[in-house]
């Protein structure tokens, strides 16, 4: 029998999202249904709404959550019912060609749920990154649930599921900071603020935070950074190059998916030294940088998938720092909602007026 809930949905490219009755069925083998109790409000899922991911509307959308396993399916052995979990968009295959080269973070066949959600007219939906979370339940494969310490509210312990997951691994993983280390964030909205928490957490002493809006860079020094530049008045580069004795920083992590930023992110680096992607850009945008500087510098760029997170090691870490009161997750937290209010929390992040809107249900 199919479970009916609220759910918010995105009917067509640019819409308004409306709230609809949604049909989640009995989960099939290897799946579970999730009771969602907190769900981020992520940049993705404007992307998803705005038809920057693809065309397969309708969307259910929601993924950044937190909830408790409320049934499961035939063969599932890592959650059972009642479990407090973190939902998450990378559930390793285990036997993809990545996987079986011990780099499951890599997985090039992550699960989902095989069965759809739907209208209630049929029509199949579309879960955002195969989640759908803005929503009473939800479906998802169960590799997709990593249990943590209940502890955690849902509030903060959800934001793990992605964008914080995703800046604080662009600099624990993808960037491997090191102690001592100076790192530069260019843009400071969720995901730059994680990854400047992420940089301090891993010991880096110049933590240089870039952004056009003041605002955020009070923030971004809230969660680690010990200088700011405004780039819409200094030239970030040139600044970046003043505090780090002409030379660049070891890490320079682009949080805006913008060319001219990845660029400015190139350039602000010392020799051998790493930029990490964690902005997500829109398919027409392209990079042009001079074949001799790529060689010439030396050191890596190197895209963040997912932060190169493990759900299973690192969300609960982060879960655990955060209970010790060593990341600040609840910082993040700018407001909390209903389903209701899902569009006026997409207008206030595209005017930069919050770090996360988190939905409660």
């Amino acid at each position: 029998m199919a479970y009916e809930v609220k759910g918010v949905v995105a009917r067509s490219k640019g819409a308004p999202v409306s709230i609809e009755t949604i049909l989640v069925p009995d989960p099939g083998p290897g799946e579970a249904v999730v009771d969602v109790q907190a769900c981020g409000v992520c940049h993705t899922d404007l992307h998803y709404r705005e038809g920057g991911i693809n065309d397969e509307f309708p969307f259910l959308l929601g993924h950044e959550a937190a909830g408790v396993v409320s049934a499961v399916g035939e063969g599932v052995t890592n959650v059972a019912v009642g479990d407090y979990v973190v939902l998450n968009w990378r559930a390793v295959c285990g036997q993809c060609r990545a996987c079986l080269k011990g780099q499951l973070q890599y997985c090039f066949n992550t699960h989902n749920a095989a069965q759809k959600m739907t209208l209630a007219d049929g029509t199949e939906l579309s879960p955002a990154l195969g989640i759908g979370a803005f929503a009473e339940k939800t479906l998802v494969h169960s590799g997709q649930c990593t249990k943590v310490d209940p502890a955690a509210p849902p509030t903060a312990a959800g934001l793990v599921g992605c964008g914080i997951m995703a800046g604080a691994g662009a600099a624990l993983n993808t960037g491997a900071v090191q102690r001592g280390e100076s790192v530069a964030v260019f843009g400071c909205g969720g995901v730059g603020d994680a990854a400047i928490a992420g940089a301090k957490l891993a010991g880096a002493t110049t933590i240089v935070a870039v952004d056009i809006d003041d605002r955020k860079l009070e923030w971004a020094r809230e969660f680690g950074a010990t200088h700011t530049v405004n780039s819409k008045e200094t030239d970030p580069v040139e600044a970046i190059k003043a505090l780090t004795g002409g030379f660049g920083v070891d890490v320079a992590i682009e949080a805006v998916g913008h060319p001219k930023v990845l660029e400015q992110a190139f350039y602000s680096r010392d020799l051998a030294g790493r930029v990490v992607l964690v902005g997500v850009p829109t398919p027409e945008m392209t990079v042009e940088l001079p074949h001799i500087e790529l060689y010439g510098r030396g050191g890596a760029i190197k895209p963040a998938w997912y932060g190169d997170c493990l759900p299973s090691r690192d969300f609960p870490m982060l879960v655990d720092l955060y209970l010790q009161g060593r990341f600040p997750l609840d910082k993040f937290v700018s407001e909390t909602i209903g389903l209701d209010s899902v569009e006026e929390a997409f207008e206030k992040m595209h005017r930069g007026e919050v770090l996360r809107s988190v939905v409660v249900l």
